[in-house]
């Protein structure tokens, strides 16, 4: 059973919201005020003080509609809790006052998760961690689809990493195998396709993301390494056999073609046992001069 997240079927969309320019309902505000003022100085009526006072009024109303976006921030518009649009417009922007306004930051985010244990494909348990760059990408998305999309993102990170963690063995000494700790940029570009496909719910894309902790759990560390040993020690035995025969059969096949010796099978078999044991020696072997024949 799959435990991807599912886009619902409702899903919110991000469109463009009417706005308009908080720079040009400021001159405008000026200006009101300065006629405003002007009455109430001039003229200093009862009706002068009612437009003062419907002014004021106004003028209240009206500074409630000001807000300001910096660059790569975005305002989600409501209207009496339903969506009318975002506005990505920098600067100071201005809509009717009756509309509540969510600001939200379309900018990179980079995050670092916790340390967690998990599984590999070979039941082996190890530490993982990931970083990972993502932004908003639908502001309606991440606002209205999940009750808090920051918290979401980190809880998606947990579950890819586990994901991914669980799909590959940790290594392969036979290079056999795609593996966690080999194949780094594969393993990579699948956990930032995972995290994509998870986060696509909350209008949420993921720019670049990595390991930054890889490891054998503790329990099992020390028997890990002492099992990658003995296997680099098996690996580098079989290297050096597989030369050293090449270079027997080379010695035989040289001694044979260019007739510098005659060699029976009994001696054949001493000359391959003693080239084997110089070749494959660990240490360096003393040799011993035949001050006899070669017969004997």
């Amino acid at each position: 059973m799959s435990n991807k997240v599912s886009p619902s079927l409702n899903a919110s969309r991000e469109y463009v919201a009417r706005t308009s320019s908080g720079y040009f309902m400021l001159l405008l505000l000026l200006v009101v005020t300065a006629i405003a003022g002007f009455a109430f100085f001039d003229f200093r009526t009862a009706p002068a003080i009612l437009i003062m006072c419907t002014w004021a009024f106004f003028f209240i109303l009206i500074l409630k509609g000001f807000y300001v976006l910096q660059p790569n921030q975005a305002a989600a518009i409501v209207l009496f809790g339903s969506y009318k649009g975002t506005d990505r417009a920098t600067g100071l922007r201005w809509v009717w006052p009756w509309m509540g306004k969510k600001k939200l930051s379309a900018r990179a985010n980079n995050i670092i998760s916790e340390k967690i244990k998990v599984n590999d494909l070979r039941g082996n348990p190890i530490e993982m961690a990931a970083q990972v760059v993502w932004r908003v990408t639908d502001t309606a998305q991440a606002l209205f689809d999940v009750d808090d999309y920051k918290a979401f993102v980190k809880v998606q990170i947990e579950a890819a990493v586990r994901t991914i963690g669980s799909r590959y063995p940790y290594d392969d000494f036979e290079h056999q195998e795609v593996t966690l700790r080999g194949n780094n940029d594969q393993v990579r570009l699948e956990l930032r396709t995972e995290l994509i496909n998870r986060l696509h719910v909350a209008g949420i894309t993921v720019d670049e993301c990595g390991f930054t902790h890889l490891a054998y759990a503790s329990e099992i560390a020390g028997a890990m390494l002492r099992r990658q040993q003995a296997q680099a020690v098996v690996a580098a035995r079989k290297t050096l056999v597989e030369g050293a025969v090449g270079m027997v059969e080379m010695a035989l096949d040289l001694l044979s073609a260019k007739k510098i010796v005659e060699l029976d099978v009994d001696r054949r078999a001493a000359l391959v046992s003693n080239l084997m044991v110089v070749l494959c020696s660990e240490r360096d072997t003393q040799p011993v001069v035949n001050a006899g024949t070669l017969n004997q």
